[in-house]
């Protein structure tokens, strides 16, 4: 897996991490092909035409099990929802390869809620049906299955639709990507590594992953996860496909409306993906976007005072930067006697900056820290990198790393990236040479990419409406004006909030009645709409 989370590596962290903590029908026409685009060429050679046997498939929705320890699960199913309404779960067959439809199959998990109104028709009045709401969390890695009966925010959209999230292929319960075990992760994330280590690291993790997975390793690639979505909605019955993604999400988004652009139905995309950058681009501007964030804490923390450990902002960056120097010699000990080395320390810091509500949590683990405990720290990168209290991991990091890896021709190698490491440390003191180690994350992958940046034109989609939040750590804001702008003019429909945070709805309430309009009322917002 990368040593550290690349730009499209971010879930829903702000609702997981909250929970963690305990903090406070249409029939889809078939066979349509939609890959040309506007000038007569090909959009991909990977596809060809899917077979009866999986477009007319029928999906036995069934009371949803607890979620597996792949999915991040704890071991309860999900309970119903206040008006009775149980969570249901169903599989999904898709091609491996959708160069071959006819041949292997996967199986996707996929979870559903049905919509509180039942009948179809236009109006919010009289409680019309729309269809299926497809979510992805991002990730790429979050298991959807695990996720969206969590997401209390969604639900006011059960008014008209039925919520519906998927573990993508490669992910949780779909195919799951396979690796290293748990111990061997353990042991792996006590290290505290230079650069020729990583890559010595990366490589093993690869040889593991094509030991265990080699089979669906080339087969993993965010394309193929936007046709397993068009899939879905022709199974679901939808002639179009309603769909919210949130951080990679919103590039799974991207590349299903410049594959399927008349199949675009009501789409948000929030916490958004730039889809101009390459590898090297997207690490720097989550190392600014990361070090933004902390800045803006610390600031917070020290006019709150209270239990802050620090005075100012000035003096936060002065002992981080310490804090940081002595676990890089000597790492923290936990209660449970794993050690918080520097990199896990800079994991934990990230952690809690994915969402403000959980930078009070970051003030307890900062303040234990200057103690000499790691406990507080090492529970924040633990739920970063999928580890649960029992020490078992989802496959979020390795699903991760090989969509990344599949997606991506990028391959750094030791003396690339030492090359550009000033760079790194400039733009973060804290979060500078993890992002640049990230780069690493593919040495030794024995796929090769398919390109270093997505292709999101959308010509003659509906509009799509794209979220930027101007203190996201993870996805800043730029991305979403350039998502944008690539995906078209009269497409991409932009709205900014001027706050804090990974991901703006249910958080901010000007974003929240604004997508709720579109997805509910088919109110588009105006092209540039600000959000204080």
């Amino acid at each position: 897996m990368p040593s550290f989370l690349t730009a499209r590596t971010t879930t829903v962290l702000s609702a997981s991490l909250l929970l963690a903590l305990g903090a406070t029908a249409c029939t889809g026409t078939k066979g349509e092909d939609e890959n040309k685009d506007n000038g007569g060429r090909e959009k991909s050679s990977s596809a060809a035409a899917l077979p009866a046997s999986l477009t007319s498939q029928k999906l036995d929705w069934q009371p949803c099990p607890a979620p597996s320890a792949a999915q991040g699960g704890e071991g309860k199913a999900p309970g119903k929802l206040p008006d009775g309404t149980a969570w249901e779960c169903a599989t999904l067959k898709a091609p491996l390869d959708y160069a071959k439809p006819t041949g292997d199959t996967i199986d996707l998990a996929m979870i559903r809620a049905t919509a509180q109104a039942k009948g179809q028709g236009k109006g919010r009045e009289g409680a019309k049906r729309l269809g299926s709401l497809v979510f992805n969390f991002g990730g790429p890695g979050a298991s959807g299955v695990a996720m969206l009966p969590g997401y209390d925010a969604a639900q006011p959209l059960r008014s008209r639709y039925d919520l519906v999230s998927f573990d993508p292929r490669g992910v949780g319960n779909s195919a799951a990507v396979k690796c290293l075990s748990d111990k061997e992760t353990d042991e792996q994330r006590a290290q505290n590594l230079d650069l020729a280590g990583t890559a010595e690291q990366n490589k093993k993790n690869a040889a593991a992953c094509a030991k265990n997975s080699g089979k669906v390793l080339s087969h993993v690639d965010t394309e193929s996860a936007a046709r397993d979505m068009d899939l879905m909605r022709e199974v679901l019955g939808d002639a179009k496909l309603n769909y919210f993604g949130i951080s990679y999400g919103t590039e799974l988004g991207g590349v299903y409306a410049h594959l399927f652009p008349k199949k675009v139905g009501r789409t948000v995309l929030d916490a958004v993906v730039d889809p101009t950058q390459d590898p090297v681009q997207e690490s720097l501007g989550q190392a600014k976007g990361f070090q933004r964030a902390l800045d803006n804490y610390l600031a917070d923390c020290a006019k709150k005072g209270g239990d802050c450990p620090y005075r100012s902002a000035e003096e936060g960056r002065r002992r981080i930067a310490e804090l940081l120097a002595r676990t890089g010699k000597q790492p923290l000990p936990t209660e449970g006697g794993r050690k918080v080395t520097q990199e896990q320390a800079v994991v934990g810091i990230a952690s809690a900056l994915y969402s403000k509500e959980a930078w009070p949590v970051l003030t307890a683990a900062l303040s234990a820290a200057e103690q000499g405990s790691g406990d507080g720290l090492m529970l924040l990168a633990d739920i970063l990198s999928g580890r649960d209290d029992k020490g078992r991991y989802s496959n979020m990091q390795v699903a991760n790393a090989a969509i990344n890896c599949a997606d991506t021709r990028q391959r750094s190698t030791p003396e690339e990236v030492q090359a550009r490491m000033p760079e790194f440390r400039k733009a973060s003191p804290v979060f500078g040479e993890m992002t640049a180690k990230g780069l690493l994350g593919c040495t030794g992958w024995p796929v090769t990419g398919k390109s270093d940046t997505p292709e999101v034109s959308a010509p003659g989609a509906a509009p799509i409406v794209v979220i930027g939040n101007a203190g996201d750590p993870a996805t800043p804001v730029e991305g979403a004006r350039k998502m944008a702008d690539k995906l078209g003019k009269g497409v991409g429909v932009l709205l900014t909030v001027e706050g804090e945070g990974h991901g703006t709805y249910g958080t901010n309430q000007c974003a929240t009645k604004a997508v709720n309009g579109h997805l509910l009322d088919g109110q588009v917002p105006a092209n540039g709409t600000v959000c204080s």
